[in-house]
């Protein structure tokens, strides 16, 4: 059953063919898409889009725009998330490549997007980028206060962060990055996670899987990353599908399983 686990179909990119985006998933064979908030201002724009049944939706922001909105408050994010169309809380976390936000913001918001996902009992949808130590650290103190289930998505980081993230019951999204002829770090870190606790993305419109890296991506691209994790875990391609669509089902437990 193939599972587009994060797109983000209300980005401009998409604002002239979205629908043909769309049918081209459906005509690949993607049965289910997670269309992921980016803001919590834009949160009508990415709900729109889970009307449709075959798409569900999350309620946050993401770190470049936690400046937004420094008060955001986990009572917000659980009263958007008491929508039955959504299944996660973020995308949220932390950024320190681009800095769009200061760091002290990103952390205090993201800290809300904890507290969300732990009052709801919904995933949450980690955004990590050269922020290790500090995401570690973060997510020990918060699971210490109160359990949570979390998500590690398109997980680019190191060995170390993803360790202490898998010892916490984290899940693991690979996306195209994977199947970059420099990624072999990233590769290497994949051979590592978790075997029930892994599942596939596009991260659409961003990092189209070869052969169509630098294009636009689109959720019909799914099946290249499905078919690079089998590759680099020694999986059949049905192991990999089987596999992926249990660990998908059991974290997004609020969609139900066909």
């Amino acid at each position: 059953m193939l599972i587009d686990s994060h797109v983000n179909l209300h980005a401009p990119q998409f604002d002239e063919d979205r629908d043909a985006v769309i049918a081209r998933a459906r005509d690949a064979g993607v049965q289910l898409m997670v269309n992921i908030s980016d803001r919590v201002s834009n949160f009508a724009a990415c709900r729109a889009l889970a009307d449709q049944p075959d798409i569900w939706c999350t309620v946050g922001t993401h770190p470049h725009e936690a400046k937004e909105n420094p008060e955001l408050s986990a009572a917000t994010l659980v009263e958007l998330a008491a929508d039955p169309r959504v299944v996660g809380i973020g995308e949220c976390g932390l950024d320190f490549h681009y800095d769009l936000s200061p760091r002290d913001i990103q952390a205090q918001v993201f800290r809300a997007h904890v507290a969300a996902a732990r009052q709801t009992g919904l995933p949450l949808v980690v955004h990590t980028r050269e922020a290790d130590a500090v995401m570690g650290q973060i997510l020990e103190e918060e699971y210490a206060a109160g359990p949570f289930r979390l998500l590690m998505h398109c997980y680019t980081s190191g060995g170390d962060l993803a360790r202490r993230a898998a010892a916490l019951g984290a899940w693991f999204s690979v996306s195209g990055i994977a199947t970059f002829k420099a990624a072999e770090d990233v590769r290497a870190v994949i051979r590592d996670m978790p075997a029930d606790r892994i599942i596939v993305e596009t991260d659409c419109p961003y990092l189209a899987p070869v052969p169509y890296r630098g294009r636009r991506n689109e959720p019909a691209y799914v099946p290249h990353i499905l078919a690079k994790l089998a590759e680099v875990r020694g999986w059949s391609l049905d192991e990999a599908d089987q596999r992926t669509t249990d660990a998908f089902f059991a974290l997004f437990d609020r969609i139900p399983r066909p």
